[in-house]
């Protein structure tokens, strides 16, 4: 989920175009970004990803129940697919004005839109925090304050085809790593194409490199890496190492680096349409692989990515995120109703639709999908948590690991030269 949106300079000099916004606390009553609709109701611009299923039926059906309820207000509702948001959003914030209510995963891209005082600080209002599950709101806190309210979260792990592992006489999910690299040749040697891979949009990529840094170097090393800028050490290297080692028993299916995720004929269909024997993908990975090819029902399973042997990280370490919403500085106060209709009122549906999983403490407990149960399960019992890098990191540095792990799968950069590279980034940055 990478995002090239401007410097920390070209923000911070944005900032001064919110100063005569309104604080969302003093705002009762006021327009959106719209302003206010020629009846005198509340305009709400929203912005949100819901451009495949469940979220591309479900968020309208939300929409509609809230003005239902608060005629006063009126959503204008953009929905765009994930690299097109990013794009819109970057050329908005530019304009030093976002929309009242907007896409968020949080960490650096999230802090550097606060830092320059784009972003409505929601601490203080956010009187029903205390209802959501901690992991939920790491991504969207920072120095203590809270900026956007999450309505899921999850973890990346592995979705395998059980049929096809079957075929290949794999009786059970790999553990290790060395363990993962056999069964691909399993796999390669049964006729099937053990990984999907969307190589065009990048995103997906990195999701190898990250987890493989935790898996070896170990998570302290990734944090410390991300304080002083140097990503040249040992165990990243050897992460770059590893992931080479998979590239190099080209596992993924033909034309994979000209496709994209969610689009006709890319990974998720592949996935989806039984193709492929596994993608690495967070927990909205079942739901898109529905709605882009035919999903595999019963045939479909969850395992955590493997430990390597000899590395300094842990099984129960895990690397993702979820999916929140932010307001803009000086949205009107209806833009927080919506939130806590959206993700209070609603938490029992998103469920229900298969694509989101719980940020509402307890909620957990109405997951009947075994795979999906599995996950949430692995989030409670984590002994540590990793947000996505492109999301975790500065959007430069995040860009880079982007593309430098995509660099490194097409065989155009070294393990050695990825780590140069984002190292050269994260300094500048």
């Amino acid at each position: 989920m990478a995002s090239t949106l401007p410097s920390r300079r070209s923000f911070l000099a944005l900032s001064g175009l919110t100063a005569l916004s309104v604080s969302l606390t003093a705002a009762c009553g006021s327009g959106g970004s719209d302003g206010g609709a020629a009846d005198g109701k509340v305009s709400l611009a929203w912005w949100n990803i819901a451009t495949t299923e469940p979220g591309r039926s479900l968020f309208p059906e939300i929409s509609a129940a809230f003005t239902a309820a608060r005629p006063d207000v009126v959503i204008k509702t953009t929905s765009l697919e994930n690299e097109a948001f990013k794009s819109k959003l970057t050329a908005t914030t530019s304009s030093g004005r976002l929309p009242d209510v907007f896409q968020t995963w949080g960490g650096g891209v999230l802090r550097q839109q606060v830092d320059a005082g784009l972003v409505e600080d929601l601490t203080d209002v956010l009187d029903w925090s205390s209802r959501l599950t901690p992991v939920s709101l790491e991504a969207y806190r920072f120095d203590g304050r809270t900026y956007a309210v999450p309505y899921d979260i999850g973890m990346v792990g592995f979705w395998y085809n059980k049929r096809l592992f079957a075929r290949a006489g794999i009786t059970a999910p790999p553990a290790t790593w060395a363990g993962f690299l056999e069964a691909v040749g399993k796999l390669k040697a049964a006729g099937v194409t053990p990984i999907a891979l969307a190589g065009k949009e990048k995103w997906p990529g990195h999701y190898y490199w990250a987890y493989l840094a935790m898996r070896v170097a170990g998570l302290p090393a990734l944090r410390q890496a991300a304080a002083t800028g140097d990503f040249t050490g040992p165990g990243f290297v050897r992460a770059g190492e590893h992931l080479k080692e998979l590239a190099d028993l080209r596992p993924f299916q033909t034309g994979f680096l000209g496709a994209g995720y969610s689009t006709p004929g890319g990974q998720a269909a592949t996935m989806g349409n039984g193709k492929a024997a596994m993608e690495l993908m967070g927990q909205w990975g079942p739901s898109v692989q529905q709605d882009a090819g035919a999903g595999l029902g019963a045939d479909l399973g969850f395992f955590p990515f493997p430990t390597v042997d000899g590395g300094a990280g842990r099984v129960t370490e895990v690397f993702g995120g979820g999916n929140g919403f932010a307001l803009r500085k000086g949205a009107p106060k209806e833009a927080l109703d919506f939130l806590r209709f959206f993700v209070l009122d609603n938490q029992s549906k998103l469920l229900a639709s298969g694509g989101y999983l719980p940020v509402v403490k307890g909620a957990e407990s109405g997951l009947t999908d075994p795979d999906r149960r599995l996950v949430a399960d692995s989030l409670v019992g984590a002994t540590g948590f990793q947000l996505f890098l492109d999301q975790a990191y500065p959007p430069a540095v995040g860009q880079e690991v982007n593309d430098s792990v995509a660099d490194l799968i097409a065989g155009r950069k070294t393990p050695r030269e990825v780590t140069a590279s984002i190292s050269e980034a994260a300094k500048s940055a």
